[in-house]
């Protein structure tokens, strides 16, 4: 059974910092995209991929908006990935939601520009507030 438990999150000033965490299990980690989401501002039903990391970092991507603030980084030992994100700003503030899915699946999702429509695996989500 695949499962998908995010840990972290919480309230910080505008510049502080905060850690996300994703522990998943049964699947092979090494074959499976993880990303981090989050609604879309003014679209709350629409999901933006933050960032994703595949084949222990060989394959990283951020979303232009958090470029230089946010990390991501896979721990193969424990299946899990964090999201390191650093001068936080209000508008980061939402609930950031963890997800896994087969690379094949992922990769069809990056080329159409669908990635959260192909992800099977989700978190529960995890409440990140920026006050200013």
């Amino acid at each position: 059974e695949v499962q998908v438990v995010e840990s972290g999150g919480g309230s910080v000033q505008a510049g502080g910092s905060l850690r996300l965490s994703c522990k998943t299990s049964g699947f092979s980690f090494d074959d499976y995209y993880i990303g981090w989401f989050r609604p879309a501002p003014g679209r709350r039903h629409e999901l933006e991929l933050i960032s994703y990391i595949y084949d222990n970092g060989g394959v990283i991507y951020y979303r232009e908006s958090v470029k230089g603030r946010f990390t991501v980084s896979a721990d193969n030992d424990k299946n899990t990935v964090h999201l390191q994100m650093n001068k936080l700003k209000p508008e980061d503030t939402a609930v950031y939601y963890c997800a896994a899915d087969e690379a094949a699946r992922v990769i069809d999702g990056i080329v159409t520009g669908t990635v959260a429509n192909r992800m099977r695996f989700w978190g529960q989500g995890s409440q990140v507030t920026v006050s200013s």
